[in-house]
């Protein structure tokens, strides 16, 4: 129970690391992750079922997942939809070109497809055979995990990092400064979506199979995991934001797994994990406006305006 708690954690919370950049980072709000999110699994299937190596494929899953970002982005800034249109009739297209991909079929099964989960789960079998299978699967996802946040990092503390957390807290600002922030923005969206697609591929390979519905409420819950490592976690260190953000992914799961499986004291069954869902944010965001306290923006206002005195010196 515990290792199934943080390796979905861990898939999920490379997606609400994506979703952090697009509402916390650009206060962009992007429904193209439902999409997205499946997206991943569909390309992953088809490539290895194709003959494509896993270490071709998960980037290939990564670029397509940029694209949908960028097709988002140039909805909202070239033909002047709102975000939150865009981002659901990107989310809506994205349903049939998922079931496009998979040559109109709902879901492929893993079954008789190696993976890289697979395969590493058949190492640590023969190697350490004392340990639990899914042991090697959680190594690599906390590897892969924490790879990954240190380069979000350092990308934070760049000029293009800083000037993208800038721009979502004042976009006059970044264009009285020379920047396009049509470009800033589409980079940021483009990554977000990119890791979405990413966690997409890593859950289908866990599940064992890729299905077009299984981005149905990864939005929402991806949200609720932002809000509930807020709630853990205030600061405004970017190191601290990013830890948030995964803590609230495991804690989210834990949650999850927990009124599963022991809900039925409280005759709660399944079908109420979406109500579950709502009512977690709605106890976050009330708290959160009860406490106040610091969020992202104030550190991008904080290293900017440093950026800027020492530019005048």
């Amino acid at each position: 129970m515990f290792e199934t708690i943080l390796i979905e954690g861990l898939i999920y919370g490379i997606m609400v690391l994506g979703v952090f950049m697009a509402y916390r980072t650009l206060n962009f709000c992007d429904m193209t992750v439902d999409g997205a999110f499946p997206m991943g699994g569909c390309i992953l299937a088809v490539c290895l079922m194709n003959g494509v190596p896993a270490p071709v494929a998960l980037p290939l899953v990564f670029v397509f997942g940029c694209v949908v970002g960028l097709c988002t982005t140039l909805l909202y800034t070239k033909l002047r939809i709102p975000d939150l249109l865009a981002g659901i009739l990107m989310m809506t297209m994205l349903y049939s070109v998922n079931l496009r991909i998979m040559g109109n079929r709902a879901n492929i099964s893993f079954l008789r497809i190696e993976t890289p989960f697979s395969s590493i789960t058949a190492f640590f079998e023969k190697t350490f055979p004392s340990l639990p299978s899914e042991t090697g699967i959680l190594v690599f996802l906390i590897v892969f995990v924490i790879l990954l946040k240190f380069l979000l990092d350092l990308f934070f503390h760049t000029d293009l990092g800083l000037t993208m957390g800038a721009l979502g807290a004042n976009e006059q600002m970044i264009i009285s400064q020379g920047v396009n922030p049509q470009i800033v923005r589409g980079i940021g969206v483009c990554f977000g979506d990119g890791l979405a697609s990413l966690a997409g591929a890593f859950a289908a390979m866990y599940n064992g199979f890729a299905d077009v519905g299984s981005g149905t409420g990864v939005i929402v819950s991806g949200l609720a995991s932002l809000m509930l490592g807020e709630f853990i976690i205030r600061s405004n260190k970017i190191g601290w934001q990013t830890l948030r953000v995964l803590l609230g992914s495991v804690l989210y799961r834990a949650l999850m797994l927990i009124a599963r499986k022991y809900g039925h004291y409280v005759n709660l069954t399944p079908n109420d994990l979406k109500l579950i869902t709502g009512i977690l944010i709605i106890i976050c965001l009330v708290v959160s406006n009860m406490k106040g306290g610091v969020t992202i923006k104030e550190f991008f206002r904080k290293h900017l305006s440093f950026s800027e005195r020492r530019g005048a010196q």
